[in-house]
């Protein structure tokens, strides 16, 4: 998983409350992409970006040239809410958004964030209300920096404010280790546990795998 410790990047408006991970990316989505998952970034908000037809909807933030490529996202109340779709994350991180900044997220969503290498941010309140009003009137004119040491948001125009962060998701980022990756931090203690587990409890191991007490 690639480190995520500064970002400085475009940061897109996306003020709608209840984005649930059916609009990230729509299920049908899912079938098109196969087994390359790279390609769900090609469908992001993908029912939000065209009509029936397949034509893009103009007014919709991210068909706008100057968000064509976000690196940030500033969204609403409950960002990524409703199924537990590890897609949603995926095609974010396809995407190249590696930072959504919100006031809260739905749980499983915010979790899934964290093993993915996308950074959920929470700001709340008058500060969020301000940090959005600031990437409003910004346009894309100006980029922003989320600094993830530092846990602060440097605004488009230069404004600061501070976010909150889950402390093990912050250091899964800042260290670029995944839940499989931080697990094999541990592997020699793992393997000495099998050892003693599997001379005590033998029946518990197959005998392909069995290990005598001795070793």
């Amino acid at each position: 998983m690639e480190k995520f410790t500064r970002l400085t990047a475009i940061a897109a408006p996306l003020p709608n409350d209840n984005v649930d991970t059916d609009a990230i990316i729509p299920a049908v989505s899912l079938k098109r992409v196969g087994v390359d998952i790279t390609a769900l970034g090609e469908y992001l908000f993908h029912e939000w970006r065209f009509d029936p037809s397949g034509k893009p909807i103009e007014d919709f933030v991210l068909n706008k040239p100057q968000f064509a490529a976000p690196g940030i996202l500033v969204a609403g109340r409950n960002f990524g809410c409703g199924s537990s779709r590890e897609h949603a994350a995926w095609a974010l991180l396809y995407a190249e958004v590696r930072c959504i900044v919100a006031p809260s997220f739905g749980d499983i969503f915010y979790n899934n964030c964290f093993r993915n290498g996308v950074l959920p941010a929470i700001v709340r309140g008058d500060d969020h209300a301000g940090l959005m009003r600031d990437v409003t009137e910004a346009d894309g004119a100006a980029p922003m920096t989320v600094d993830l040491e530092a846990q602060q948001i440097t605004a488009p125009s230069g404004e600061m404010y501070g976010f909150e962060v889950d402390p093990a998701g912050r250091e899964a980022l800042l260290s670029g280790l995944d839940d499989i990756a931080m697990t094999l931090e541990h592997e020699d203690e793992i393997a000495e546990f099998q050892h003693r587990h599997a001379a005590v409890r033998p029946w518990l191991y197959n005998t392909r795998f069995r290990v005598k007490a001795s070793d």
